[in-house]
């Protein structure tokens, strides 16, 4: 007979999943009720809220989707694309390859604009596309690049999009929560994210907001999304109801009872001080680390502070160094992602884990473990 599972205790340091608060936990283990039941759908009232706090949104269209961030990339895709249309890809690194096998599988007409992998999308190269292109329905970009570590100028890159009539789509999967992400300071137009990386919130679900003007878009489509599960018009009967909410799904209960709580410790701190937290841990452990001789893939003005891309330096096997991490220390980072497997290490300090103590024994475990090589 199988035994009841105990997971390990670990420090997770990698881009995602991090570890979470304990009130978390907590508020993930409480009584399972119906995802019509009107204290759950009170609760989703006030879901949404918090998650207009987080986006700096009063998008009405702001929800979750029951689901990783790949999930929120998908709805956010397969709401935008229709067949034939023009969609600009920035690619600079792993996510931007996915949007663009997204954008081709709902039949989209990619113009892809690469970058190096560890560098920010320019915006002057997306403008001068654009140019080219005049014709572009969508500009699809990623804020913050987990495979690289790189952050771009999101605010710019939604300015040239609409100078040409497009709308501008944005992955914020590792940025919510850890940097400005101002929804409508910038004129976002469809953004989302992932729950387990700065919101520090267990896995499986994607907050995804949605301005005005998007929404006109997706209403006056000429075909049907193709996914029924990713409508957003269907979405928001049950999230947004004013009478009555229309089924959709069983949504995941308890998991978003998990969400709620994670964005009420956020509140509680003050977002401006969760972003000014990361911000310091990253600004302590950056000499620290390089003093150990590791240098960071991405330059520092294009850096995200809260995810440390460094590179493995030459003649290490950096997975059996992973290795030892886990198994002496009980510290998971994560290795390269695409082009960049077996080239870097990506070292996460997000969300509670965006602290000295944990930067610190991540510093002692790594000097270690370099010494052992």
């Amino acid at each position: 007979m199988m035994t009841t599972f105990q997971p390990p205790e670990r420090l997770l340091l990698g881009p995602g999943p991090t570890n979470v608060s304990p009130r978390v936990l907590e508020a993930l283990s409480r009584p399972t009720i119906g995802h019509l039941d009107p204290e759950f759908l009170r609760m989703m009232d006030e879901l949404r809220t918090l998650l207009q706090y987080v986006f700096r949104t009063r998008n009405p269209v702001t929800f979750v989707v029951s689901g990783p961030g790949t999930a929120g990339m998908e709805a956010a895709v397969v709401n935008l694309v229709e067949p034939g249309d023009k969609v600009v890809v920035c690619k600079n690194g792993y996510f931007g390859e996915r949007l663009q096998a997204m954008v081709e599988r709902c039949g989209g007409q990619v113009v892809p604009v690469e970058f190096p992998w560890g560098r920010a999308v320019d915006p002057q190269k997306v403008e001068d596309t654009l140019k080219a292109h005049p014709d572009t329905r969508v500009v699809a970009c990623v804020h913050a690049e987990t495979s690289t570590g790189a952050l771009s100028d999101v605010k710019t890159l939604a300015q040239v999009a609409h100078r040409y009539g497009a709308l501008i789509l944005v992955d914020a999967v590792t940025s919510l929560g850890g940097v400005p992400v101002e929804v409508d300071a910038w004129d976002l137009d469809v953004v989302y994210s992932g729950s387990q990386k700065c919101l520090s919130c267990v896995p499986g679900l994607a907050p995804v907001t949605v301005n005005a003007r998007a929404m006109e878009v997706i209403r006056r489509r000429r075909t049907p999304v193709q996914s029924w599960f990713m409508d957003i018009t269907l979405l928001t009967a049950y999230w947004h109801g004013e009478t009555r909410r229309a089924y959709h799904h069983t949504a995941p209960v308890n998991a978003l009872y998990a969400l709620h709580e994670a964005l009420r410790l956020i509140q509680e701190e003050g977002l401006e001080a969760v972003w000014a937290r990361h911000h310091r841990v990253y600004e302590m452990f950056r000499p620290a680390v390089e003093a150990l001789g590791l240098a960071y893939l991405t330059p520092e003005e294009e850096r995200v502070p809260h995810l440390n891309v460094l590179q493995v330096p030459e003649g290490v096997d950096e997975a059996v160094l992973r290795r030892r991490l886990l198994t002496d220390f009980g510290i998971e980072i994560g290795g390269g992602l695409g082009r960049l497997a077996g080239q870097v290490w990506r070292i996460g300090l997000m969300g509670v884990n965006a602290h000295p103590r944990p930067a610190l024994y991540a510093l002692y475990a790594l000097e270690q473990v370099l010494k052992q090589r």
